[in-house]
């Protein structure tokens, strides 16, 4: 059953990405920039030939053979562990913003961005999918490692 969740949710996020940029392509001009809520957010269609966060240069193929290591590694990693309902939803977001962007650098060179507020890189569905589930990856270890912790300091005997 989880591995049906994850499944749908990932396809989930790679359609509504691949929709969304879709949308940008058909409506904006590179560069174009349009006001959505003043002062917060904007969409800005920018065509991102690097990596995240601008890093790793402008080499699509490196770019695609990072991400795709990365997403394997990463497969393998989740496969082989006992996982949570909630690794598994943020498998999912990762895997499907993954495949999302690896679709855009293959097939443009570049990625789709628009989701501008400004203080932050443009970013995309995607991004937010992958950010998204790196955050609760996160929390996950962060509620396990207090959980393994716990019983320690229980059993610690107290100062008197």
């Amino acid at each position: 059953m989880r591995s049906l969740l994850w499944g749908v949710l990932a396809a989930l996020v790679i359609l509504v990405d691949r929709a969304t940029k879709a949308w940008l392509a058909s409506s904006f001009l590179p560069g174009e920039s349009r006001i959505i809520i003043p002062h917060v957010l904007y969409f800005t269609y920018v065509q991102n030939y690097h990596g995240a966060f601008g890093l790793f240069g402008a080499h699509p193929l490196l770019l695609t053979a990072l991400a795709s290591i990365v997403l394997i590694s990463f497969y393998l990693w989740y496969r082989r562990e006992g996982a949570s309902m909630s690794v598994h939803v943020a498998f999912a977001l990762i895997f499907g913003g993954a495949v999302g962007n690896i679709i855009d650098r293959v097939h443009f060179g570049y990625v789709h961005d628009f989701i501008d507020l400004r203080w932050w890189p443009v970013f995309n569905v995607a991004d937010s999918a992958i950010t998204i589930g790196v955050g609760i990856l996160l929390l996950q270890m962060l509620v396990h490692e207090k959980r393994a912790a716990a019983p320690v300091s229980a059993a610690a005997p107290a100062d008197e």
